[in-house]
């Protein structure tokens, strides 16, 4: 058995995690010396993981590809304290991606707990504010003239079938706010907006443009997965790990999701409550270093 592990970490969370402050990685840490194993806290770097493959131990890379036998990627599962351990950094790879939600073994009273305590952390007093005023929200997020491997059309495309597929609805398109799009990308939202008065390409909070929404369409932003806080339908045009609940135009084609989504209704709860309490590793719960151990064991580590 390996008794080293290597966690790889950019500088901000190394500092955090090195001082005690950062409840995953102190989970993570105590997890792993419980069995013997020693943990060392590194800094990220291309070159630092590239020799990780040459030393003995287990690596753990923060949202990097684990490109070698002995090493697995962690992140985020979009909410805190809720992460996961994966053997791809792409989130469509990931174990729960191939599982089945199944309503039925869902506890509805502590789904619906979860459900209500969640939505009012995220939305606070706006989360009874939920309003259908007639418009789709596509959140954007980069290269938007690109159809990369995991989408279905390009952004730019799906632009496009969004205003082909959603009757008199208005369409709100929102920017990504971290990314800069360059003059062709700028040139093509113009022509849609200039060929369709629907269409408004702005840059706003997500926030109150999910609450006023009647659905989401969007490659695979995670603006969907929080849209199911206030029971929005998601329309997905690429592959994403959340995709249980939602309408995937790689599954039913264009026209027969556009068709389906203003009656869709799925269990918007029970999904949440299954897919970030329940398949995940809960950094705030005391059973989160076996959830961790379980984890590594079923990506085939020897701990």
């Amino acid at each position: 058995m390996c008794k080293t592990l290597s966690v790889f970490y950019d500088e901000e969370l190394l500092a955090r995690a090195r001082a005690g402050q950062h409840n995953y990685s102190n989970r993570l840490i105590s997890a792993f010396n419980d069995r013997g194993m020693t943990v060392e806290l590194c800094r990220n770097s291309d070159a630092a993981r590239a020799a990780s493959e040459q030393q003995p131990g287990y690596a753990l890379f923060h949202m990097e590809h684990p490109f070698h036998p002995r090493a697995l990627t962690t992140r985020l599962a979009y909410l805190y304290p809720f992460w996961r351990i994966e053997a791809s950094a792409k989130r469509w790879e990931w174990s729960i991606t191939r599982e089945t939600f199944d309503p039925g073994m869902i506890d509805r009273a502590a789904a619906q707990r979860f459900w209500d305590r969640r939505r009012r952390q995220h939305f606070g007093h706006h989360a009874d504010k939920i309003t259908r005023d007639g418009y789709v929200y596509v959140p954007l997020q980069g290269r938007l003239l690109d159809r990369r491997s995991f989408q279905t059309v390009s952004p730019i495309a799906m632009l496009g079938e969004t205003l082909a597929h959603s009757g008199d609805r208005r369409v709100i398109a929102a920017l990504h706010p971290n990314e800069i799009y360059d003059d062709a990308e700028r040139a093509a939202l113009d022509t849609l907006a200039g060929a369709h008065t629907r269409l408004s390409v702005v840059k706003r909070p997500m926030e109150p443009l999910l609450r006023g929404c009647d659905y989401v369409v969007t490659q695979n932003s995670s603006v969907a997965l929080m849209g199911y806080f206030l029971e929005k339908p998601a329309i997905l045009f690429a592959q994403i790990d959340f995709h249980h609940i939602a309408l995937n135009v790689a599954m039913l084609g264009i026209e027969r999701a556009f068709a389906r989504v203003a009656d869709h209704r799925p269990d918007f709860a029970g999904y949440l409550y299954w897919f970030l309490k329940q398949t995940t590793i809960n950094a705030g719960d005391d059973m989160a270093g076996e959830q961790i151990i379980a984890a590594v064991r079923r990506h085939g580590w020897d701990v």
